[in-house]
């Protein structure tokens, strides 16, 4: 996979900063505190091959945490931990630095904690590590935020998400050994109600924030004065074995961290048309005539944001062999206007966008190759084809489960109103809620 750079807002969503760069928080004596995040992403998972990065609602589950991470402009550096090449490349990818771990902290008997005290080792810089968990897609930036506060404002020396559980337990008995099962936290005879219970709290394996003496002198990952930060339930997904991805993959796209962007502003699609609207062949009748396949989905996709009052554009490579009366029947089938483009079509699309007083945070971008990797960066939502390069799928903020030609682009379409709709909602729970104050 390609090694890029991602850069995300900073702290007032203002400017583009390094992942890396983000705020130092301070301790009560004003000296400033290295934080780190640490992401620990094992080559071998044995519940599922290569679980943290498989894709997971379009990127690979590492992306969901790296981003949160980078958003909450809460960290000083953010790292993945890893003993594997891809791993290391998708890291990369989303512009995290990466701790190569050693063998001795790679087996499947090593601990967590043992890999936190190498890379401490080797980062002496580093006074508060946050140990973020790769199969936690949920975790937002506030959660971050809110959690480092009670190191740094606090007075804590480690903070760990925890989620309310309301589960009747009961005592295991070995089989056939005689022995009755007894209840640990319920009253057979007086059997609470949910709502007249408050629950436990469980860890939910989000986050594990800890200071350098603590991991190093203590050998602990809670230690000193240690206080938990509760998450809702919502947010509070693990992933271990295959039957939890697509219960994981319905609850990220309802309740995960798309990003700093607004989908709900999005006016403008660029799509596309050779290897995402097609398959990306064009058929040559006996007579000359030029013809390519359209997957009516794909166009139903299309007339679904057109509805919504996203304009789209279709996009065709200047190099193609490609007629106007082609490009006249696809503009009259879609609706669109068909735009031709260089090498680099950022270049002819830049004057668009500036035209209709928009800013690529207002626009999704759909390609499939290379030469729409800047365009795939700049734009607020993007995606490719599940078909695309790796160089694409690496710049893409989504990957669609269709390939080119085969309804991805309806599933785009149906991505980009899935955020807006979100989007819409948490505005319209935040106008509540300051109504309630």
């Amino acid at each position: 996979m390609a090694d890029k750079k991602r850069s995300f807002p900073d702290a007032n969503g203002t400017q583009d900063v390094p992942l890396s760069a983000c705020k130092k928080p301070r301790d009560s004596g004003d000296r400033q505190r290295h934080v780190a995040a640490l992401v620990l992403a094992r080559g071998g998972s044995k519940g599922i091959h290569l679980k943290n990065i498989k894709t997971l609602a379009g990127v690979p589950l590492l992306s969901w945490v790296l981003r949160a991470a980078g958003d909450s402009a809460m960290f000083h550096s953010v790292w993945v931990s890893t003993d594997h090449d891809e791993i290391e490349k998708v890291a990369k990818s989303w512009g995290a630095k990466v701790h190569r771990r050693s063998p001795e902290v790679s087996r499947d008997s090593s601990t967590s904690l043992e890999t936190i005290q190498e890379f401490m080792r080797q980062n002496p810089e580093v006074d508060v590590i946050c140990n973020i968990q790769a199969t936690s897609p949920c975790l937002h930036p506030f959660h971050v935020k809110e959690a480092l506060e009670m190191i740094t404002q606090q007075s804590y020396d480690s903070v760990f998400s925890v989620v309310r559980r309301h589960m009747f337990r009961w005592q295991e008995v070995k089989k056939e050994s005689g022995e009755l099962t007894k209840p640990l936290n319920v009253d057979p005879a007086n059997r609470l109600r949910r709502q007249d219970w408050n629950g436990e709290l469980c860890e939910n394996g989000s986050l594990y924030f800890t200071t350098r003496d603590q991991i190093m002198k203590g050998g602990l990952l809670q230690g000193g004065k240690v206080g938990y930060y509760e998450m809702l339930p919502e947010y509070s997904v693990d992933i271990d074995v295959d039957i939890d991805w697509p219960v994981a993959e319905q609850r990220v796209l309802r309740y995960g961290y798309f990003g700093r962007v607004t989908p709900e502003v999005v006016r403008l699609m660029f799509c596309n048309v050779s290897g995402c609207l097609t398959e990306g062949r064009i058929f040559l009748s006996v007579s000359g005539e030029e013809m390519v396949s359209i997957n009516t989905r794909d166009t139903v996709g299309i007339r679904m944001l057109q509805k919504e009052e996203v304009e789209v554009v279709l996009l065709m490579s200047s190099v193609d062999p490609v007629s106007q009366k082609l490009v006249d029947q696809l503009s009259e089938r879609t609706g669109c206007k068909v735009l031709q483009v260089g090498e680099e079509p950022l270049n002819d699309l830049k004057a668009m966008v500036e035209q209709r007083k928009l800013e690529w945070k207002d626009v999704a971008y759909m390609g499939n190759d290379k030469a729409d990797v800047n365009c795939l960066n700049l734009a607020g939502l993007s995606a490719v084809p599940g078909n695309a390069p790796t160089v694409a799928i690496n710049a893409a903020k989504y990957t669609c489960h269709a390939a080119g030609g085969m309804g991805s682009v309806r599933e785009f379409a149906e991505h980009i109103l899935l955020q807006r709709e979100k989007a819409k909602s948490k505005m319209e729970q935040d106008r509540i809620d300051c109504s309630n104050k």
